[in-house]
């Protein structure tokens, strides 16, 4: 923590629509991109709530394609069937309805055309995405913030991989936030949801030095998730609680949470995404039942500042003259939080019963984020640790 501000260029070029019927501001919106459109969209719920058909007669004066069945962590073998579709349909621009994973699956479908290899080659070094098609989103879930922001997450379970593409080509042109699209969300996905939402807050916000600005936007983010995921989690139905989860996924990972501080590791992030690569569970859950392990691994010196502030102006906990005191209260809080929203507390909970692969993630957790670089710096050893002290 620190008066400083960090220098930053910052720029999110996405045009938001938000709350009750604004889908009906979408074809104006996609008129100008040409007519042939992919429609990509996950298992089916969205027959079932109706939302496929508004989509499908909104668009009457459009020619749609689809690609269904994308999987959550969204894997390489979708991408590579909607860019063949995109090729041979001569596709003018992609609609994505669905939540994170969809979107996420939709952004590196638009990047697919444009390259002759592998679509695996652009997730690899995203420095080889040099085009991509315009993006239109429908948001319905509130959780990765990819409705507002150009990063993309996709797992190759050839390699047990999961790894996150960053290209500024990947912002959606206009995304669609219509709360009431996710008051049949279950409470597993708005609990995971919530969890995730957070997490992108805690990487922004646990860093080697962050201005007075984001902190708050940071701190205000948590104490809303916190908030309203006990409601939604309670009552579904509660469209004020589903609208502040909806806008708090968007500004937690579109950038601006973390402008004029330091850029964090993503430490948490990293770790989930081995889980999700090896044993394919929901990112939400992995990243809950992390956080609180990391943090008490991580409580020093360096940190414990931080984690009692977190304790202090998000869960309201006194600040004790002792701040190790503080911060243990605030970790704790949190986990009785997500305890409280049914969220799991260790791995056997999501199905991992062997500790195997754990040498391998750890390794390779730390080859794809700068954990050594981290606000409390980790090795492979220690993120082995880790794992062991949530297994």
């Amino acid at each position: 923590m620190h008066d400083q501000v960090v220098n930053f260029t910052y720029n999110t070029p996405t045009k938001v629509l938000f709350g009750k019927d604004a889908i009906n501001g979408l074809p104006s919106e996609m008129a100008p991109y040409g007519k042939r459109v992919l429609l990509v969209y996950g298992g089916g719920s969205i027959k079932k709530t109706g939302l496929y058909d508004t989509v499908k007669t909104l668009l009457k004066d459009f020619e749609l394609f689809e690609l269904s069945g994308v999987e959550p962590n969204p894997r390489i073998t979708s991408v590579r069937e909607g860019g063949r579709i995109c090729r041979e349909q001569k596709i003018d621009m992609v609609l994505a309805v669905g939540g994170g994973s969809v979107l996420d699956c939709a952004k590196v479908i638009c990047d697919a055309p444009f390259y002759d290899g592998d679509p695996w080659d652009l997730v690899i070094d995203s420095s080889k995405i040099t085009k991509a098609l315009p993006l239109f989103t429908v948001l319905t879930l509130a959780a990765t913030g990819s409705e507002y922001d150009s990063a993309a997450v996709i797992t190759n379970l050839e390699t047990n991989e999961k790894i996150g593409v960053l290209n500024p080509l990947n912002y959606p042109k206009v995304s669609v936030l219509d709360p009431t699209y996710t008051l049949t969300v279950s409470k597993k996905q708005t609990a995971a949801g919530s969890a995730d939402i957070m997490s992108h807050i805690f990487e922004q916000y646990f860093v080697d030095g962050s201005c007075m600005v984001t902190e708050g936007l940071c701190e205000s983010v948590l104490r809303s998730v916190i908030k309203f995921a006990k409601i939604a989690y309670d009552n579904g139905n509660d469209y004020t609680a589903r609208a502040n989860l909806m806008w708090s996924s968007s500004l937690a990972c579109n950038g601006i949470c973390q402008m004029g501080s330091e850029y964090g590791a993503w430490v948490c992030h990293a770790i989930e995404h081995e889980l999700s690569a090896y044993y394919d569970i929901t990112h939400g859950e992995g990243l809950a039942l992390l956080t609180p392990v990391l943090m008490r691994y991580t409580l020093n010196d360096k940190s414990v500042k931080r984690y009692a502030y977190f304790a202090n102006r998000v869960f309201g906990i006194e600040l004790n003259d002792d701040l190790y005191v503080t911060a243990k209260a605030g970790i704790e809080a949190l986990e009785q939080f997500f305890a409280s929203i049914g969220l799991p507390k260790t791995l056997r909970d999501v199905g991992i019963d062997s500790k195997e692969k754990f040498d391998a993630m750890a390794e390779h957790a730390c080859k794809c984020f700068p954990l050594d670089k981290a606000f409390v710096p980790l090795t492979p050893a220690q993120v082995r640790e880790i794992l062991d002290l949530a297994f």
